[in-house]
């Protein structure tokens, strides 16, 4: 098992380094990395890197193996989405000899421990520092939260891999930044304050997968060619055609949602008559109404309100979702409870907790979500005549939990694993293998003649008649 966890992280690495290549210029992009050790601890004394030089993948590994040779191999890795050494400039006290502070836990930790700082490490290899551990401590990871790691008892002989997953704002509002930094600090000083009512040591890693401010370089964002520009964008794909369904909480983004197509159909004479509703949920210049919606930790509820559709004067379409904690594998799920039509007091309510969940941190995608054709939405009571409606999202995303800013978190694709192409293969595969069973079959079959003629025997003569 190690053998093949040693080759998954080795594939990992060659396809982030390829990705590198194909799109250079997310490998500029620089994130900070603190590794601290607990208290009566030490790291290993290495060599600060040179002022402006990056991190590689390579380098990166060499620097966790020498920290890991004398640090306790109960490995904390905190995750953020982003993060740059000027966050630490702007809002830390140790950093920016500031009193009020986002990182008081953080900086209360560094100053009774022994720490590595890394200012400038490629955002490629931070994305491949859950593999680097895992081939450093040869044993899997565990995604926590602080509610999970309490009801988990560790063993401070056996290594150990727990990653948190932390936000940050993306809004261009430096105090919300700010809070939410605090509020990253927060749950750093749980995980550590368990930890130490454990009597458990531990090494703590502290980075993220992107930075939170870059510059970008306009020798890369803007090539000309002739009369002709191309332009490349940074995040290596176009941008959506209108934002998400956005739902703010007291002055917080807790709901984010988006399709290309939001249809409902209900049968009627005979036939089915069908209406989009992303026209009016969607594009620029377009506010849908969302009264009636809600969120808190554990649910979120998402209400759509129109008028007009299908004959109705009043329509809406509703998402109910619920995030809990499941022990089988000790972490929060989210799931879609319930997606339900209200049209002038009535209503038709589908069941999608079986095909729509997703881990709590991350949001939820599926190219198609339907009722009726590879349906994740089945008919919840056939009471309010659900079965005379159909609903049909197209290209359909929805995270109602740990939303960070107005971007979705990584998304939880729908996808299955054995895909047309992938079942084509088996097939053919097996048709092969059956051909060539049944040859191989046929020559086994095959004997050698057990009587021969006599070579020394008398001729056979034929009698010749005229």
């Amino acid at each position: 098992m190690a053998a093949v966890r040693m080759a998954a992280g080795r594939f990992a690495a060659i396809i982030a380094v390829f990705l590198c290549v194909l799109s250079p210029g997310s490998c500029s992009e620089q994130v900070p990395l603190l590794v601290w050790a607990s208290n009566g601890f030490s790291l290993a004394s290495q060599n600060a890197p040179a002022s402006g030089h990056i991190v590689s993948s390579s380098q990166l590994q060499s620097y966790l193996s020498s920290a890991l040779s004398s640090a306790p191999h109960n490995v904390l890795l905190f995750l953020q989405d982003k993060l740059s050494v000027d966050d630490f400039t702007m809002y830390a006290g140790v950093f920016g000899n500031k009193q009020d502070t986002a990182f008081p836990n953080l900086e209360a930790s560094l100053r009774l421990s022994s720490s590595l700082l890394l200012p400038s490490v490629s955002s490629s290899a931070s994305a491949t520092l859950p593999t680097l551990l895992q081939e450093q401590l040869d044993t899997a990871p565990l995604y926590m939260d602080p509610d999970t790691l309490a009801q988990l008892r560790l063993n401070a002989s056996l290594p150990a891999l727990l990653i948190f997953r932390l936000p940050y704002s993306s809004g261009s509002d430096m105090m919300s930044a700010k809070e939410v930094l605090s509020g990253n600090d927060e749950v750093i000083g749980q995980v550590l304050n368990i930890m130490k009512g454990q009597s458990v040591p531990y090494t703590a890693i502290y980075t993220a997968l992107r930075p939170s401010r870059v510059i970008e370089d306009s020798s890369l964002a803007v090539r000309s060619v002739g009369s002709r520009s191309l332009l490349q964008s940074r995040r290596g794909g176009p941008p959506p055609p209108y934002p998400p369904v956005e739902f703010k909480e007291r002055g917080t983004t807790c709901i984010l949602m988006w399709a290309e197509n939001l249809t409902v159909s209900q049968y009627r004479s005979g036939r089915w008559e069908r209406h989009d509703l992303a026209p009016k949920t969607f594009g620029e210049g377009v506010s849908p109404r969302l009264e009636g919606s809600s969120c808190n930790g554990t649910h979120s509820r998402l209400v759509l309100n129109y008028e007009n559709v299908l004959s109705y004067r009043n329509f809406k379409l509703i998402f109910v979702m619920r995030q809990r904690h499941y022990k089988v594998s000790a972490r929060r799920w989210f799931t879609m409870d319930l997606v339900q039509l209200e049209f002038d007091g009535k209503k038709a309510s589908f069941n999608g907790s079986r095909g729509i969940y997703a881990p709590a941190e991350y949001s939820y995608r599926c190219d198609s979500v339907t009722s009726f054709r590879y349906a994740q939405l089945t008919p919840r009571s056939s009471k309010d005549n659900a079965n005379d409606w159909r609903i049909s999202f197209d290209d359909f995303q929805i995270q109602g939990f740990n939303v960070s800013g107005k971007d979705f978190s990584y998304a939880s694709d729908c996808a299955s694993f054995f895909t047309p192409g992938i079942w084509m293969g088996l097939l053919t595969s097996l048709l092969m293998v059956l051909v060539l069973t049944y040859g191989l079959h046929m020559i086994m079959q095959l004997h050698t003649m057990d009587r021969f003629d006599d070579p020394k025997g008398p001729a056979i003569s034929v009698p010749q008649t005229e």
